[in-house]
């Protein structure tokens, strides 16, 4: 069937196909919405009510190891339920302060507030954004044992702290937490670092199994665009992500080097790339996955919550920026945002560092793009040719289809060399977009004029006009040999559609496309300007 198509049908198709991206993301993909608390306190305390009533599991394996009612799909016992019943239902016992993060810890030894301090992510009111939710179905270093009658005695009982304020801004400080329960004496040793990072160790006095979290992932700049969930690296290096609401509840990856529950722009992490961690997925109500990492009588690990910035991370550890999920297309969207990073590092601006980015991928891709330009300046020519054997052979499809590649051959013609730019081009849009859209670094980062934060829509609709009005020219300037009228009308049709699509999106990204368009132009001058200099030469050695 593909065979049998003209070179702009395949074309078409290609276009049409990259639509597909714009309507499921802009449309059909459901907006997140979190469940009020009292919501997520009623499943929980549903769910958890049965699950304290089992017996302790089996001494965990690879693929039963889990949460204690994990296999509910829920937190172990109904004392679990005082986690999503909000910080408030709980005193504050300790509070840090660094040069990058408020943390405030709460009676049962969680993290019940995080406020990370950026200062382009302050609110109009001087609210700096907090990583915990209050409604979370679990935070960050909650601890849940396998034994439900200890689970459901430890969250009756309440820890104490050897201090209730700890500034660690000019040097390493250690914060001690200690629960006394019936069997055992848990002590949680938090040592934070003046990189942002901090180290928890967990020691029992007897030996217990237990699971202890990164906490529910930060909802502060969550939207349907972006991942929202759990990223894990896996003990080989690869990633795994268990988005929200595709969590089965019995996920299990041991000696895995990271474990890190992220939104669009934050994240809060584990990770030990020396020893690695057994990392065990349960999940919520709305199958959101929960990660726990399991314990032993001696457990640490290594901690980081905060801006997913690529800086950071590197500075931390450069294995640490697999936590920036770019999708499908990581193989391309990596290299892009170094490149990119690289050339914001020279001009000091993300949206001339965007314009210099496109122009060298459009110089990358010219070879390739030449022979588009070429190709389709070539089957312009053929057009008449076309129809003549199309109209002489329509009744016999194999004897048409054998002439016109004949005819193509002839004349060294690609049908399918004007589709290879646009088809290239569409998984490179892909990873850039993707790149644009998680950067942290584009928050609140200006351009020119009226573009005052390239991770928002422009405001004025300005860049959409301008990238339709390019798409327009491009399209009047390049050689078509359109058959069917309902094909011509559809294509004329594409600016305004494309521009429709991209007004509610990142400024960062209209700006790529823009510019990608203005490019195209010149380069489709100077290759038709080839073309008639080529067409003239023929003509005049044919008098």
């Amino acid at each position: 069937m593909f065979d049998k198509m003209t070179q702009q049908q395949r074309m078409l198709l290609a276009i049409v196909l990259s639509f597909i991206f714009f309507i499921v993301y802009d449309f059909l993909l459901p907006k997140p919405q979190a469940l009020p608390a009292d919501m997520n306190q009623t499943a929980i305390s549903q769910n958890s009510a049965a699950s304290a009533t089992t017996s302790a599991p089996a001494p965990a394996t690879a693929s039963t190891a889990a949460p204690a009612g994990a296999s509910q799909g829920a937190p172990a016992s109904d004392a679990a339920s005082v986690s999503a019943a909000g910080a408030d239902a709980h005193e504050n016992i300790a509070e840090v302060n660094t040069r990058d993060f408020h943390m405030y810890i709460d009676d049962l030894g969680r993290v019940s507030r995080f406020e990370v301090l950026i200062e382009k992510f302050k609110t109009e009111e001087g609210k700096l954004p907090n990583l915990v939710d209050p409604a979370a179905p679990v935070k960050p270093l909650e601890i849940r044992f396998s034994d439900p009658k200890l689970n459901l005695e430890a969250f009756k009982t309440p820890y104490t702290a050897d201090r209730k304020m700890l500034n660690a801004i000019d040097g390493e400080r250690v914060l001690t937490l200690t629960q006394k329960l019936s069997s055992v004496t848990v002590t949680k040793r938090l040592q934070f670092k003046p990189n942002g990072t901090y180290d928890v160790s967990v020691t029992l006095s007897n030996p217990v199994e237990y699971y202890i979290s990164p906490g529910f992932r930060p909802t502060e700049h969550a939207d349907m665009y972006t991942f929202k969930g759990v990223l894990i690296r896996k003990a080989d290096g690869t990633i795994e992500t268990i988005e929200d609401g595709d969590a089965k509840g019995d996920e299990v990856f041991l000696k895995a080097t990271i474990v890190a529950a992220s939104d669009k722009y934050f994240t809060s992490a584990f990770y030990d790339f020396e020893k690695g961690l057994d990392v065990y997925i349960t999940k919520d109500a709305k199958e959101d996955p929960l990660a726990f990492v399991k314990g032993s009588p001696d457990f640490s690990t290594h901690a980081y919550a905060g801006a997913k910035a690529y800086d950071k991370l590197h500075s931390i550890d450069p294995r640490l920026t697999d936590i920036i999920e770019y999708g499908f297309f990581t193989f391309i969207s990596k290299p892009l945002f170094i490149l990119l990073k690289s050339i914001y590092n020279f001009v000091g601006n993300w949206g001339w560092a965007i314009v210099i980015t496109t122009i060298l991928l459009r110089l990358v891709l010219f070879p390739l793009t030449y022979k588009g330009m070429v190709s389709m300046n070539r089957l312009k020519e053929l057009s008449p040719k076309v129809k003549e054997i199309q109209q002489k052979y329509k009744g016999d499809p194999a004897k048409m289809n054998a002439k016109m590649m004949e005819l193509y051959k002839k004349h060294n013609a690609n049908p399918m060399g004007g589709c290879l730019p646009m088809l290239l081009q569409i998984p490179v849009f892909f990873a850039i977009y993707r790149v644009l859209l998680n950067a942290v670094e584009l928050k609140h980062a200006p351009w020119i004029g009226w573009i005052h934060d390239l991770s928002v829509m422009d405001p004025y609709f300005i860049l959409p006009v301008l990238m339709a009005g390019t798409m327009f020219w491009q399209q009047h300037i390049t050689p078509t040999n359109f058959t069917d009228p309902m094909q011509e009308k559809i294509m004329k049709f594409l600016p305004l559609i494309f521009m429709f699509f991209f007004v509610t999106f990142p400024a960062g990204l209209t700006l790529y496309w823009f510019v990608n368009n203005l490019f195209g132009v010149a380069q489709q001058y100077y290759v038709n300007k080839l073309f008639e200099k080529e067409k003239a030469r023929k003509a005049k050695g044919q008098e």
